[in-house]
């Protein structure tokens, strides 16, 4: 490969650039790790929300993945068209809906998950476990302090 390949050091030691670029990466190996499931990054975003906070209402799982709850009513429609979700009436307020996994989504998200974590094992696979492992801490550390900046 020549030394002119590449957007050159001026770009490519830009975070916004190494973030893109590493993004892109994760989402092609999840994309890939994920399609035996019929479901995609962002479905198991939701699922997984889902499946830390049950019994818990569509509103209450968008906010946790930060998602409009337009986004989120489209993502729980395909979700439940799969089999993997149900939504029924809160007991106590008719206006909410609860959320919940069915066996099949309990199932699916054991599976998904663990292809999922392979997916960033590949990713992750030229550093050491070490060097892994602070990059995962650091960046909870960003998104926490956005979070919390953005509240």
């Amino acid at each position: 490969m020549s030394t002119d390949s590449g957007p050159g050091p001026l770009v490519s030691q830009r975070l916004g650039y190494l973030f893109k670029h590493a993004q892109t990466r994760m989402q092609e190996l999840t994309t890939q790790a994920l399609a035996p499931f019929g479901i995609d990054g962002r479905e198991l975003a939701v699922l997984l929300v889902i499946a830390d906070h049950e019994p818990g209402s569509q509103q209450q799982a968008a906010q946790r993945l930060g998602i409009d709850r337009t986004s989120m009513v489209a993502l729980l429609d395909a979700l439940e068209g799969k089999g993997l979700v149900a939504r029924h009436p809160h007991v106590e307020d008719r206006r909410r809906n609860v959320v919940e996994l069915t066996t099949t989504g309990r199932v699916l998200v054991t599976q998904a998950t663990d292809a999922s974590e392979r997916a960033e094992a590949a990713l992750l696979a030229s550093l050491t476990a070490q060097e892994g492992e602070r990059l995962r801490k650091a960046l909870q550390t960003i998104v926490a302090r956005s979070v919390s900046d953005a509240n």
